[in-house]
């Protein structure tokens, strides 16, 4: 087990291969069940092959693995003798988990693109089945979740029992806003510091909020803050797969999320320490064309063309725009990155 490079006082790595043979299974169970304490049983335990980040983000653990088929059985007996009262949130990216939770609950199974929350107070039976691994010799699972207090959570907890042990697809709406935030975390993790993981922890908390008060239509009874982040999020990912519009203005965009364009303005700016949601586009748009520009694939694509897809409508206006965020013309830029030479403002 070792600390995480460049993020040493907010998570480690776990990799089996850095352990003894025999230490292995001990060490990756010790490590999991700070946040997550169950029965941990696996056939492979005597050559356990398994990889963990961890990374503490405040209150919030973000955990990140890859293990070969293992049974995780927190029972009745563990909840009387210890109970956290925390919510684990999984998200298989490949293999499978069978998930069967309390007593005479139907087993469920979830895979890539679904997650799933449950509970510390209740029994939970959870079978990672695992898919081949080209190279290994074993079946693997591989996994993104987060740990957190269920007191941090505000929605009241006799309406997140509706929800707690259900699969929930992470390809459309709030549930993927919150799984691309979750996988970028994961991405980051070894540039935070710790006042930065700490925030990003409650980001995290407010997101899960806002994706479950959805679920449940339960908006209204979120904090106003949790409510603006998740607008301000969304409004991102509308921006980012409509650049190409140069009709995508702020009223566009209000309309679109049935708010108006005043109280648009005032959560974005505000989520956005100060940048205005046209300066926000604008930046997406030029940061988009400055990648195809230097793109070897694209060479041959004219720089109108290009303009026009990153939803600029006057290639006097785009130039203009790109000449004052990169401090060269988009055919000086395209010119320098192609010859190899070191493209402006990268």
């Amino acid at each position: 087990m070792a600390a995480a490079t460049g993020a040493a006082t907010i998570g480690s790595v776990f990799r089996g291969e850095g352990v003894p043979v025999k230490e292995r299974f001990d060490c990756w169970r010790e490590l999991l069940a700070r946040t997550r304490a169950s029965d941990m049983t696996s056939v492979h335990a005597d050559d356990f092959r398994a990889e963990m980040r961890r990374l503490e983000l405040g209150p919030v653990t973000l955990l990140r693995s890859s293990f070969p088929p293992t049974r995780f059985r927190r029972t009745a007996a563990l909840v009387r003798r210890t109970d956290p009262e925390v919510y684990h949130l999984t998200m298989p990216l490949d293999g499978g988990l069978a998930l069967t939770r309390g007593a005479g609950d139907r087993t469920r199974t979830f895979g890539r693109g679904d997650l799933y929350l449950v509970d510390s107070s209740t029994p939970y039976d959870v079978r990672a089945l695992g898919v081949p691994a080209p190279g290994r010799p074993d079946r693997r699972t591989e996994a993104v979740g987060i740990d957190f207090p269920a007191a941090l959570l505000p929605l009241p907890p006799q309406r997140l029992r509706e929800v707690l042990g259900l699969g929930f697809s992470v390809r459309a709406g709030s549930a993927a806003l919150l799984s691309q935030f979750l996988l970028g975390l994961d991405r980051q993790a070894a540039a935070l510091g710790p006042d930065e993981a700490a925030r990003m922890g409650a980001v995290t908390v407010d997101l899960v909020a806002a994706w479950l008060a959805r679920e449940l239509e339960a908006e209204a009874v979120l904090p106003e803050e949790a409510r603006h982040l998740a607008l301000a999020q969304e409004v991102r990912a509308f921006v980012r797969r409509n650049l190409h519009d140069p009709e995508l203005t702020p009223a566009v965009i209000a309309a679109a999320h049935h708010v108006s364009v005043s109280h648009l303005h005032r959560v974005f700016t505000c989520q956005s320490q100060g940048r205005t949601l046209a300066a926000w586009i604008r930046e997406r748009r030029l940061e988009q064309a400055h990648r195809e520009l230097a793109d070897p694939a694209r060479r041959t694509t004219p720089v109108q063309t290009v303009a026009a897809r990153c939803g600029f409508a006057r290639a006097d206006d785009f130039s203009r725009a790109f000449r004052a965020a990169y401090g060269l013309s988009p055919r000086e830029h395209r010119r320098q990155a192609l010859a190899g030479g070191r493209p402006g403002g990268a």
